[in-house]
């Protein structure tokens, strides 16, 4: 590849650039006018945003694999994005990254292969969101094991490339574990990964774990070959006030050892309880007098969960109050107080987000910390998350410091054996906090199979490398 001359117009490149991805994509599919390139351009906080020279949208693995290898000859850096659900910068353009940059949206890739009941298994392209997976699986009598509140916009290729989790983990995994093949594109253009699914392949490096969370630094991927789970269709759903973290953590462990059906365990604080609550115009199901946290059960099987659950809730000490529901508008009004939670935040301001875990017996010394650095740089703090990862979503509006807080509670998030990035990604928002939990060792073996892959450094650069 010839770099390109320093004394060339941007314009010059931009207009070959463009002229080659209209030859591959066709017209309609390269987006350059600048109202239609916006909503590429910044995140679903708005915190992150930056500008490209143009959007493309590849309409299969083919198209995608020219377009990169077009990006590469011409040394534009590419992003991939998905639904642009995104919550730490990494599927938007650079601010000032000075090279022109292109938006390589997934979003045509969205082929639904049939269902293959007797693998439980099904191949969808990159682009087809987290709902359409689970109703393609359902349609057959099988069920998606992910789920999360932006089902609707997130996407599978999305999910690979954060190895996103949501609120069924405690039962199923992160997405790393439902992706059984793939199929990518190299910066180069090289087609690579397989979509036969079969359990025993077990011949070297196994491409999909390699993908899976690389937030599509070393590939983009197109298509995925996913695992299906039985659709559970009676379900118990009950929010339950307890006094304290504390408290949370020990009916945790009596949910585990005794309710089979466990689906999720998810965890409301009473800040963000109380910021749905104005935000929907509705009264929470529970009492929050005295309540110090809110834990969100969800159990599902084949035969009514009901008696199970309820069994250990009535025996339970820590509960205060607690409502619980089966289908309908009951259980719809409750479920509010956990999808809303990211949307009524993003209504109350632009926040800033720390997405961490630790073992879930250091909760409550976490939420000291968040609270403690907050109270010294300014902000607001609304937490939720899952409980039963130990995975809290700091989310602070209005931050004083936001660097400050990120070193004090990222660092003591380190300090108790926990991660920096839980679910959401590093992207660029966590990045210089990457050798917290990554020894150089780590670092460099990350970034040599970063340069193996993409040598010249064309995809989504400044996402899981720091700068050196």
């Amino acid at each position: 590849m010839t770099p390109r001359p320093a004394t060339e117009p941007v314009t010059g490149l931009v207009a070959e650039l463009v002229g080659g991805l209209t030859d591959i994509v066709g017209a309609e599919h390269v987006l350059v006018d600048a109202d239609v390139r916006a909503t590429y351009e910044v995140d679903w906080t708005r915190r992150y945003r930056g500008s490209c020279a143009a959007v493309v949208r590849p309409g299969s693995t083919a198209e995608m694999a020219a377009v990169l290898r077009r990006c590469t000859e011409l040394d534009i850096t590419a992003v991939p994005q998905g639904g642009n659900t995104g919550l730490v910068g990494g599927g938007v353009p650079r601010s000032g990254a000075g090279a022109p940059a292109v938006v390589v949206s997934t979003l045509r890739l969205t082929s639904l292969g049939p269902v293959d009941v007797g693998a439980a298994q099904v191949t969808l392209g990159a682009g087809v969101t987290l709902a359409a997976w689970r109703d393609h699986a359902r349609a057959a009598g099988l069920d998606a094991p992910i789920d999360f509140a932006a089902r609707d916009s997130a996407t599978i290729g999305g999910a690979i490339a954060t190895n996103a989790g949501g609120s069924r983990v405690v039962r199923f995994g992160t997405m790393r574990q439902q992706v059984m093949g793939l199929e990518a594109v190299l910066a180069d253009g090289s087609v690579i990964g397989s979509l036969s699914g079969l359990p025993k392949e077990t011949v070297g490096i196994h491409l999909p774990s390699l993908l899976s969370g690389s937030e599509g630094t070393l590939a983009i991927v197109t298509a995925a070959r996913l695992r299906l789970v039985p659709w559970y269709r009676r379900t118990i759903t009950a929010m339950i006030a307890v006094a304290d973290l504390d408290d949370a953590v020990t009916l945790l462990g009596r949910l585990r050892g005794t309710v089979g059906s466990l689906d999720a365990v998810e965890l409301v604080l009473p800040e963000a309880l109380e910021l749905v609550a104005a935000h929907v115009g509705s009264t929470p199901p529970v009492s929050a007098t005295g309540a110090g946290a809110f834990v969100l059960v969800d159990c599902a099987a084949h035969d009514d969960p009901s008696d199970e659950l309820t069994a250990v809730l009535g025996d339970a000490a820590e509960v205060l109050d607690a409502a619980v529901t089966t289908e309908g508008p009951a259980r719809e009004h409750l479920l509010i107080f956990r999808d809303r939670i990211t949307e009524a935040i993003n209504a109350a301001g632009v926040p800033f987000k720390l997405d961490v875990a630790v073992p879930v017996g250091r909760l409550a010394e976490l939420l000291e910390v968040a609270h403690r650095s907050i109270d010294r740089h300014g902000g607001r703090l609304v937490p939720f998350g899952h409980l039963a990862e130990g995975n809290v979503h700091l989310n602070v509006l209005d931050p004083g410091d936001p660097t400050a807080i990120a070193d004090e509670v990222l660092g003591a998030v380190a300090a108790m054996g926990g991660t920096i990035s839980a679910e959401h990604g590093v992207g660029i928002a966590k990045t210089p906090w990457l050798h917290l939990v990554r020894t150089p060792a780590e670092l460099a073996t990350m970034s040599a199979v970063k340069h193996a892959l993409d040598p010249t450094g064309t995809l989504n650069p400044g996402v899981l490398q720091p700068a050196t």
